[in-house]
């Protein structure tokens, strides 16, 4: 038996379909048994794997782990199961395994790993386990040396072309318990249409993935995908997926002019400096498609820090502040999001970026903004280096990532890197509250008129008189209201 196990990530949010396992089962179906398992809609996920496994003499569980929830949802889960059913033979693959899998082998609990966009090497891991064979030595593989005793893994998974692998089967899950209502439409899914980013960002994990590699599917190919399931699931809006939707314009555009007759509202990612190089008619088609919102990598309001970055070029934060006022022409909502607290100077770094993000909202209060943390990326050049100078390291265990302090962590929302100190934290997030009072995210879709009124009176005098300190008042409204920050609320 093959299970393919998509960790829990809220208890509180709509389910995502679980687009990993969706093209693992793509390129095994016909070959290869599977079933997919969502730990999202299921009660008690333990109890459901445990029945499946029971009496099975061989069993694969794949599990996909991002960052997050999904990693302290999987490792009680994983430890538990290899204890009752100690022939089980499960694997890791995702974001996390692929950046930390040295950590993931020493738990007796994960067998192998599979590093980067592994679709095509998982099938082969799985052939080859189920004919007896070693797959030590499969490029993109983690595991075990058998001589050593130690973690090994050679270089990371090539990447599959998008537009050679076979199409998900939609079939093998609920898709109706997936159609979640967001502030685009009440019924949106997303799609996931192209690998990697052509760019070298020094605190993106993305780089240590594709190593500068953007591969993606045509625009008719993602246009026929997305008319496929509108039509199939009556869907008024779409999320894209992908690490940069908008890295090549001519296929923005073929795919604007492809789905307009559709009447979407849609999401994506892009680069700023990027999509400020698009012709007016791209601009154009890309509003007609009825493009809503798209999150945007502004990180800093220092260029100094932006340069450490390897983000943007020159000028890179006043590029900020021209695409939030193209885009209010449009009506087009930019989502930026702004790292905080980079080293090595997280004072002058943090006071610049909060600044620069009341320039934004002057030009574009319609702008979303989302904030983290700076969190340190596997050698990841320079800032990486200034954080393990700073006294930084990573852990070594998985029962140490999923303490509470590595938790946050992994969401790029903890205080505890050594690098920030208070009063500076405490800054930081008192301006995060009052921003969010006075600019009520529009993605919570829970979040009324009357709400939003409430939450705007009472953060107003602290916004205009930048007296953000023990804001207790917003504190409560917030908890009162269950508010949702755009990062959480949505995307």
């Amino acid at each position: 038996m093959l299970i393919l196990y998509n960790p829990q990530s809220s208890a509180t949010r709509k389910p995502v379909l679980p687009m990993s396992l969706l093209a693992l089962g793509a390129v095994l179906d016909g070959e290869i048994p599977y079933e997919i398992v969502d730990g999202n809609l299921e009660q008690d996920s333990l109890a459901t794997l445990d029945g499946m496994l029971t009496g099975m003499r061989s069993a694969i569980l794949a599990v996909t782990v991002m960052p997050g929830p999904q990693l302290s949802h999987s490792v009680p889960l994983c430890r538990e199961l290899k204890s009752r059913h100690p022939e089980l033979t499960i694997i890791w693959g995702g974001y996390f395994p692929t950046q930390h899998w040295q950590a993931c082998l020493k738990a007796p609990y994960v067998d192998y790993v599979v590093r980067g966009h592994g679709e095509l090497v998982f099938k082969e891991l799985v052939s080859r386990l189920r004919a007896g064979d070693s797959p030590a030595s499969l490029t993109g593989i983690a595991c075990t040396d058998a001589s050593t005793q130690k973690p090994a893994a050679g270089p990371l998974a090539p990447i599959p072309h998008p537009d050679e692998m076979p199409e998900f089967p939609y079939h093998k899950v609920a898709m109706q318990r997936y159609i979640r209502p967001t502030f685009m439409g009440s019924r949106t899914l997303p799609h996931h249409s192209s690998y990697g980013c052509p760019f070298f960002c020094n605190f993106c994990a993305v780089v240590n993935l594709v190593n500068g590699r953007w591969l993606a599917q045509s625009a008719m190919r993602t246009a026929d995908t997305v008319r496929l399931l509108t039509q199939k699931w009556d869907l008024n809006a779409f999320e894209f997926y992908d690490n940069n939707f908008f890295t090549h314009e001519a296929r923005v555009a073929e795919f604007s002019e492809r789905i307009v007759d559709l009447n979407l509202r849609w999401w994506g990612e892009a680069r700023i400096d990027t999509m400020l190089k698009f012709s007016e008619k791209t601009w154009s088609q890309m509003q007609n498609s009825g493009l809503k919102m798209v999150f945007l990598g502004a990180e800093s309001g220092s260029d100094e820090t932006l340069k450490r970055m390897d983000k943007g070029g020159s000028a890179a934060a006043e590029k900020t502040l021209e695409i939030a006022a193209k885009m209010k022409q449009l009506g087009i909502v930019p989502e930026f999001s702004f790292v905080l607290g980079n080293p090595p100077d997280p004072e002058t770094d943090a006071r610049q970026t909060m600044a620069f993000i009341r320039r934004v909202k002057k030009v574009n209060p319609a702008a979303e903004i989302i904030f983290y943390l700076y969190t340190p990326v596997p050698l990841a050049g320079t800032l990486y280096e200034q954080a393990k100078a700073g006294g930084f390291a990573f852990p070594e265990s998985l029962e140490e990532w999923v303490s509470p302090r590595w938790q946050e962590f992994t969401q790029r929302r903890s205080l505890a890197m050594p690098w920030v100190q208070d009063p500076l934290r405490r800054r930081m997030r008192n301006f995060e509250r009052v921003l969010n009072a006075y600019y009520p995210t529009s993605t919570d879709v829970a979040l009324n008129g009357v709400k939003r009124g409430i939450l705007k009176v009472a953060g107003g005098w602290r916004y205009h008189t930048r007296l953000y300190g023990g804001a207790l008042e917003l504190r409560a409204l917030q908890r009162l209201f269950s508010y949702q920050r755009p990062e959480t609320s949505g995307f």
